[in-house]
């Protein structure tokens, strides 16, 4: 089989793993990646590179970072390559009809829900905010729409306790590269035919704002124990303790749901087994936590520079 020319497009850490399973096997030739522009970061400002810039620079690959993907001198640049497919994971932008008629394959993109489930921006998270018991990555053929595009394969995964979204996002990257390297050569030689999404089943992922880390008390304990396990790494499940005055802010990385009830939001036990708070429905207790300004701290770390006693209310 003669090798397919690719082009590559991505930008978030999810299109690391996919890049690197692309560029290393053998009946692919990857002529460009395609990244987000240098940004701004840290005090200083200074422009950094997309961790998928940084690894095609490694491999050694042609780098292509357009401010707009519908931009016309854009198109015409990758029409001169004459790609036969561009693959897409985490870019940014939705691409234009025109760029998605250049390659002849096509353009196909790795979702990292079980399609039509969960189109949009945050996948992960939602799924796990929304106490689904599994999820998984999808290969479509892109069309102009938000992931709306037919579905070439799929392979689901549970969601088990012990995930957040950070184990289930570096989980599903895996599984979005191996299945995009497995199916490319099938889709090229017509074996792998598209097949449009169906209606039934729709759902969107909007974008997570910081402020849907603040925890409501009055919701159940599994609902804001999933609240913490989606919320890891970015932008964390946060509370605040009683008080007055700057650092009243409580970050919460791990939590438990237990049996005990109490007043939403009141702390029922201050142990070195964890902080158990009372919530809508049953607790939650709190195994991980980090003060504004602090670093991670198990309840048993934290209670020792920080007192918190049962009756004291979080908000």
């Amino acid at each position: 089989m003669v090798a397919v020319r690719m082009i590559f497009m991505g930008t978030a850490q999810l299109s690391c793993p996919i890049l690197q399973a692309l560029a290393g096997a053998p009946n692919f030739q990857l002529i460009a990646v395609v990244t987000q522009p240098d940004r701004p970061k840290g005090r200083h400002l200074k422009l950094q590179p997309s961790l998928v810039k940084e690894l095609a620079v490694r491999l050694k690959l042609p780098v292509l970072q357009p401010a707009r993907a519908r931009d016309p001198d854009f198109i015409h640049s990758i029409r001169k390559l004459e790609p036969d497919l561009i693959a897409v994971a985490a870019y940014g932008q939705i691409l234009p009809q025109e760029l998605l008629n250049v390659p002849r394959f096509g353009c196909l993109n790795v979702h990292t829900s079980l399609l039509p489930k969960y189109r949009g921006a945050s996948p992960i998270q939602r799924a796990i905010l929304n106490d689904e018991r599994e999820t998984g990555v999808t290969i479509m053929k892109m069309d102009a729409g938000l992931d709306t595009g037919a579905i070439l394969d799929q392979q689901s995964t549970p969601i088990t306790p012990q995930d957040t979204s950070e184990t289930l996002h570096d989980r599903l990257a895996e599984m979005g590269a191996n299945l995009l390297v497995r199916s490319i050569p099938e889709f090229v030689a017509g074996k792998l035919q598209p097949c449009p999404q169906p209606n039934e089943g729709a759902s969107y992922a909007p974008k997570i704002k910081k402020e849907e880390g603040h925890i409501d008390w009055q919701q159940s304990a599994r609902t804001i124990w999933n609240r913490v396990r989606a919320f890891v790494p970015w932008p964390g499940a946060f509370t605040f303790l009683p008080g007055e005055g700057q650092g009243r802010l409580l970050k919460i990385w791990r939590g438990e749901v237990v049996e005990s009830s109490g007043r939403p939001g009141e702390i029922l036990e201050a142990a070195k087994e964890g902080i158990v708070v009372g919530c809508g429905e049953r607790s939650l207790r709190i195994l991980v936590l980090q003060r504004e300004g602090g670093r991670r701290l198990t309840a048993e770390e934290f209670l020792t520079g920080f007192r918190l006693r049962p009756g004291q209310q979080l908000t």
